[in-house]
């Protein structure tokens, strides 16, 4: 190990520390050598790693990523593509909760109430629980973020429940927020923190910064709104407080897409506005474009589809061959596989080009991100949005005296996701049911309904059936030998095919 001029000036007026100092850099040289990441040389020339914190980074880049990734989602097809398919798989036609608090009486008055209120919960009046659940989702893939805000309502107002939630864009949130907080806490891009490091104030603009009417009368000054009224939904990917875009890692990738097509078809056009050139003798004729006189009697040359250009100097006409490019298919398809990774959904649904698969490989690419969509499902959104908003519910509820207790347990059912093959799915359920490893109420969550509605109506189908003196198993609740042998002899005679 080489040691430079100031090494050997330290060594000749503190050689312990001199010492030290060589020993350090050994150790760091040999970790470096250890991991190839660490190593320092040409190939990592201009690859700038800072170590600073999430907040740090989120604050440097979160309100111009979510400029351009709106941009993107209002121009760009495949990334408008990309955040609906993201929201269709994890919301569906909703996310439904179900009263599972024991009490038959009390869940069912709970969930009668609950599906009277999630019809006018929208403070702007225009979705149900619902399609709320849709623009949220959308909001936290396209923008990276969104607030929740609890708005309680007057008897007068005439809601069963006296709750709505409003809808705010992660704009309402005053960044400028940062630094010293009441007492002994602290402030992170509009989001206030006690001396504990629990959320207690969320720093709200009146209105959109964004809107220029409302800046006009004062929609840039903010105010604290205590943070219990308030969810804030967002993916944490590191230990921060605001989120970013989820296809904040292909935005570039998608501007550069479009910046080649565009450029392909520029060249196109190019090349179709000259059909041919005739070179002639006459020197009047001494542009390659049509003569065209504007309004100061100025000469004007322009390119128009099907031109023939005159130029001097020659008897002869030559037609113009565009040159062909090849390769265009193959960049796009790279690209929109690097697009799809970023956004994290398979290439044959951000694209809906199914040429390159097969039944098998496309049930078993699908796995893995049923499996991310789940995680989000049941790891981000119910706990984030879903069960904050129907803990206010319940409270609500009690406060106007129509329902005996503030707080009743809850379980959410998200969507199903649709069968390739129905039947083998539906075999699968059967299966799991019949052998206990799965109960009847578990299975119809799963496709998207409320256990008790549907066992209710089954219940009530086979009342009538029974008055007909028609004997169905529709209610595996109800096995009687009878059914047992239907449902036996019914799946032996079904031939399931496991093949492709």
């Amino acid at each position: 190990m080489a040691l430079g001029w100031f090494d050997r000036a330290l060594a000749a007026v503190a050689p312990r520390a001199a010492t030290r100092r060589a020993l350090a850099r050994q150790a760091f040289d040999g970790l470096a050598r250890g991991y190839d990441g660490a190593a320092k040389g040409r190939r990592t020339d201009g690859w700038r790693t800072p170590g600073t914190s999430a907040d740090t980074e989120v604050a440097m880049a979160s309100a111009l990523l979510r400029d351009r990734m709106r941009d993107l989602v209002r121009n760009n097809p495949h990334a408008a593509k990309a955040v609906s398919v993201l929201v269709n798989n994890i919301i569906g036609a909703g996310i439904m909760p179900r009263a599972t608090s024991g009490d038959e009486k009390l869940d069912r008055t709970v969930n009668a109430l609950w599906e009277q209120w999630s019809r006018r919960c929208d403070a702007d009046g225009q979705l149900d629980f619902y399609g709320l659940q849709t623009l949220i989702c959308r909001e936290m893939v396209e923008a990276g973020e969104v607030l929740v805000r609890r708005r309680l309502r007057r008897p007068s107002d005439g809601l069963d429940v006296p709750l709505q939630v409003q809808i705010l864009e992660a704009d309402f949130l005053d960044a400028t927020k940062s630094g010293q907080g009441s007492g002994k806490g602290r402030l992170v891009q509009g989001v206030e923190f006690d001396g504990i490091g629990r959320r207690t104030a969320y720093w709200l603009h009146e209105s959109h910064p964004g809107d220029v009417f409302g800046a006009w009368q004062g929609g840039l000054q903010s105010h604290p709104i205590p943070a219990r009224d308030i969810v804030h939904v967002y993916e944490k990917q590191r230990v921060q407080v605001r989120g970013v875009p989820w296809g904040a890692p292909v935005i570039r990738s998608l501007r550069d897409l479009d910046d080649y097509e565009v450029a392909e078809i520029v060249r196109k056009k190019t090349e179709a506005c000259v059909t041919a050139i005739v070179f002639g003798d006459e020197e009047t004729q001494q542009g390659v474009a049509p003569a065209v006189v504007d309004a100061d009697g100025k000469r004007i040359e322009q390119f128009e589809p099907g031109l023939i250009a005159y130029a001097r100097g020659g008897k002869d006409i030559r037609f113009n061959q565009p040159a062909a490019v090849g390769g265009y298919a193959e960049y796009k398809r790279a690209s929109l596989h690097t697009i799809a990774a970023g956004f994290r959904v398979p290439y044959e649904l951000l694209t809906g080009d199914l040429s390159q698969v097969n039944y098998s490989s496309i049930r078993a690419g699908l796995v893995e991100f049923r499996r991310m969509i789940d995680a989000v499902q049941w790891q981000l959104f119910i706990p984030m949005l879903c069960q904050p908003v129907w803990d206010w519910f319940t409270q609500a509820a009690w406060a106007a005296g129509r329902i005996p207790e503030p707080v009743v347990p809850v379980e959410w059912a998200p969507p199903k996701f649709d069968a390739v093959d129905p039947l083998k799915d539906a075999m699968a359920d059967l299966l799991s049911v019949r052998s206990g490893t799965m109960t009847l109420a578990e299975a119809i969550a799963r496709q998207g309904r409320n256990p008790d509605a549907v066992l209710a109506e089954i219940a009530a189908t086979n009342a009538k059936l029974d008055e007909a003196g028609i004997v169905l198993d529709s209610d595996p609740r109800r096995v009687t030998k009878t059914g047992s042998a239907q449902a036996a002899d019914a799946f032996a005679a079904t031939d399931i095919d496991t093949s492709d």
